[in-house]
């Protein structure tokens, strides 16, 4: 779980010639304007990419995983990314003051 301040960690496995990956590199960079997140991107193909596709089972680009967690492959969607934001980062606690 990250703090308001503690960017979320994305990594995008992609492919080349991928409109979808495209589609979730812009994604990404609008609700990156809104939460903070560090994205590192990394080639499906690649040994890493495939050992790391194979652990989240996605099947084909992009592949997304939040905080290290499978969150989903294929066409990325924008409203269920900015949900699953707003449900892990940590609302401010009402202290009441004496």
């Amino acid at each position: 779980m990250s703090s308001p301040s503690t960017p979320h960690r994305i990594t995008l496995l992609t492919q080349a010639d991928c409109s979808l990956c495209e589609h979730a590199k812009q994604v990404l960079a609008k609700v990156g304007a809104d939460h903070p997140l560090t994205i590192t991107e990394i080639d499906l193909t690649s040994e890493e990419g495939m050992r790391l596709g194979a652990e989240a089972g996605v099947l084909f680009a992009p592949g997304i995983l939040l905080d290290s967690e499978p969150f989903s492959y294929g066409r990325l969607s924008e409203r269920r990314l900015r949900r699953s934001l707003q449900a892990a980062t940590p609302s401010p606690t009402n202290t009441p003051t004496h």
